[in-house]
């Protein structure tokens, strides 16, 4: 399995801690994601693009490459639609929002760090690709997360808004647009 080596950090929050440590395939304990048993190869392959793999229960979210612990936040993000673990469940991340994304619904911390980002978001079902594009399920792209987050100075690591001066970001397909006032408030208005 060849794993392409570019990484983010989910929603520009957190440094990607890439499952380092002891690493699994060395001490034959397990690494299940979503539900499954990684094999040793799948381990090998993990472990050869990102570093060690810390045995443990993760969720993967195969459309963003967003991952972390089973009942947790996001922690990072790898290469999106690797062949790894089941399917994500739902309650992946123990979330009780209301706000889904590619099903998986959001605990309060991938909340707020998003509601950082954007302001208030909706309790509805949301999709968001690797490039961080996001849109309701079923419709278009409203905003680019990246793009808001530089924007907008966020740095990310449980703090507020960045410092620096504000900006804009518009979707014209879609007629949403997003301003930043380089303090970390945010406005997201139809264009």
């Amino acid at each position: 399995m060849r794993i392409p080596t570019r990484l983010l950090s989910a929603f520009a929050i957190a440094p990607v801690l890439l499952w380092a440590g002891a690493g699994a395939a060395q001490s034959g304990m397990s690494v299940v994601v979503n539900g499954e048993a990684l094999s040793i190869e799948e381990v090998l392959a993990l472990q050869q693009a990102y570093g060690q793999v810390l045995p443990g229960y993760y969720w993967y979210d195969p459309h963003s490459g967003l991952w972390g612990q089973e009942g947790g936040p996001s922690i990072g993000q790898i290469a999106p639609g690797l062949p790894l673990g089941g399917p994500m469940s739902p309650d992946a991340s123990n979330g009780q929002t209301g706000v889904f994304i590619n099903g998986r619904e959001l605990p309060m911390q991938d909340l707020f760090n998003l509601q950082q980002l954007v302001g208030e978001v909706p309790r509805e079902r949301y999709w968001l690709d690797a490039q961080g594009n996001i849109g309701l399920e079923g419709g278009p792209a409203l905003l680019n997360l990246w793009a808001v987050s530089q924007q907008s100075g966020y740095a990310g690591a449980g703090g507020g808004g960045g410092s620096g001066g504000g900006g804009s970001y518009r979707n014209s397909a879609v007629g949403i647009g997003v301003t930043t006032d380089g303090e970390g408030g945010v406005f997201i208005s139809d264009w």
